[in-house]
């Protein structure tokens, strides 16, 4: 009997720089491993959404929907995969149906063909629209579980949800794991669970490397039935990232279970990236192993982020008040799992309240997040905490759909977007000027100009090589020598390069 295949989504172009270096890579330290990448044998490969968006126009003055050809292009073969937000899309606030169906329609039309739809409060509510926009352009909508861990979270509820999902026409269920708290039983009973209540439903199991037991988890799902897991390169794995994809492979062999995937292929995809790595080390995070999360349960750049907040703030050292504040926070909130932009709101709040004492100064998002304004948590909000945001917002609390509330904007954001200076009279402009208003103005104007690669050049990589070979070698400063020159005494002073 042949070993079953397991497929695998390459994470390298998107999840894995967002998680490692704040997502700054640039699209011309991937386009060279994009031939590899198509023909190495993967179930799909993650390139888009998420924030890379955001990073596209904030930081490397590239057009997204650039970027989204461009792989097109370069990948002929392989089945291209975003994260989407559902009722966000890839913004921070819900938008109005016909916003969300122009996006997917658009996004199919330049290339998608994967989309992951999650929602930050799982609320299948907010994941409806972009689920049914995928299915009318004929794409593969994939409904997502994001995994979490609190007293009202179970293998059961997770099973149900995937029911939701499934009924809501999802052809696959990805377990969505961002923080690498999935431990290894929990990644087993999960997916046994859908396949034994719902039959041949195809499952994606995703999950970052922090805690330094997911790759055992990966393990676990396999053996429960997952078809698809989602690893990252070597290269660019391990830490806040995920699992590297060689060592799945190496894993599998001698098992019921294979993937198939190409060796050379993976290897040369790999020193590529490792060749590109050094660029980014301003961006990378320190961490490599942490198993405070499991208490915590903050996601890497979650963590990266706080700690930014409050060294602004000149308390860099409360970070640990801050860690033990977030858990109680996420309980008042009604343990909403924390991920973008759930994960947000809960760490600034709590930074707050940490800095300012607990819920004198409340944030917008965080009382709108208590009053339902995001959707829907699993557990049930403090009621004094509720009470508290509707007093300082003067909004009451609401049980329907947030996307209800909303009016349509559709004609309203073409017109915001024909007032802008290097508006290119797309509707992909539109979208763009929709989800960061606070951005794109200055991205169309500036776009003439081209990408921005925010890595360091080959030559500053050098020249800090040299700096640090000099400084292992003792040499700290000014070197000063007496030198004789026909019969002559000289002081002569050396500076390091």
């Amino acid at each position: 009997m042949s070993p079953r295949k397991i497929g695998v989504t390459e994470l390298a172009l998107r999840d894995a720089h967002q998680s490692l270096m704040a997502t700054r890579m640039a699209m011309e330290d991937m386009v060279e491993a994009c031939e590899d990448i198509d023909k190495a044998g993967y179930w799909s490969v993650e390139c888009w959404g998420g924030a890379t968006f955001d990073a596209c126009i904030r930081f490397l003055n590239e057009d997204p929907w650039e970027r989204l050809r461009t792989f097109r292009k370069l990948m002929p073969n392989s089945r291209l995969q975003m994260l989407l937000r559902g009722q966000n899309l890839l913004g921070y606030r819900h938008y109005e149906d016909m916003v969300v169906d122009e996006f997917v329609e658009k996004s199919a039309e330049n290339g998608m063909d994967v989309f992951r739809v999650f929602d930050a409060l799982n609320d299948p509510r907010n994941m409806a629209q972009a689920m049914a926009a995928v299915k009318k352009v004929g794409k593969h909508a994939q409904g997502t579980i994001c995994y979490t861990m609190s007293p009202v979270h179970t293998v059961e509820g997770f099973i149900k949800s995937a029911g939701r999902l499934l009924d809501m026409g999802a052809e696959s269920i990805a377990l969505k794991d961002m923080a690498a708290l999935l431990q290894p039983q929990q990644a087993y009973d999960i997916v046994k669970g859908i396949k034994d209540t719902y039959g041949d439903v195809q499952i994606n199991v995703h999950c970052h490397s922090t805690t330094g037991v997911t790759l055992v988890s990966l393990m676990k799902a396999i053996e429960a039935g997952a078809d698809v897991v989602d690893t990252a390169i070597s290269s660019m794995s391990l830490g806040p990232g995920h699992n590297p994809t060689e060592s799945l492979v190496a894993m599998l062999e001698g098992t019921d279970y294979t993937t198939g995937l190409d060796m050379d292929r993976l290897l040369s995809i790999r020193d590529h990236f490792a060749k590109v790595r050094p660029k980014y080390s301003e961006f990378e995070s320190a961490t490599l192993v942490d198993t405070d999360i499991f208490s915590s349960q903050i996601p890497g750049g979650m963590l990266s982020n706080m700690e930014g907040q409050l060294k602004a703030q000149g308390a860099g050292d409360r970070i640990r008040e801050v860690m033990e504040e977030v858990p109680r926070v996420k309980a008042d909130a009604g343990h909403p799992p924390l991920v973008t932009p759930s994960s947000q709101i809960v760490g600034t709040q709590a930074v707050f309240n940490v800095l300012m004492g607990r819920y004198k100064v409340m944030t917008g998002e965080f009382a709108d997040l208590m009053l339902g304004y995001y959707g829907k948590c699993l557990g049930d909000p403090n009621p004094e905490v509720v009470e508290m945001a509707r007093k300082q917002t003067k909004k009451d609390p609401i049980t329907v759909r947030p996307g209800d509330l909303l009016k349509p904007e559709w004609d309203e954001l073409v017109s915001q977007a024909e007032g802008l200076e290097g508006y290119n009279g797309t509707e992909e402009d539109v979208l763009t000027n929709a989800m960061f208003p606070g951005v794109a103005p200055k991205f169309f104007k500036e776009r003439p100009e081209g990408p921005k690669n925010v890595g360091k050049t080959a030559e500053q990589l050098n020249t800090e090589k040299v700096a640090a070979n000099a400084k292992s070698k003792g040499i700290q400063g000014p070197a000063k020598y007496n030198v004789t020159v026909g019969g002559r005494s000289h002081s002569v002073s050396v500076e390091p390069v």
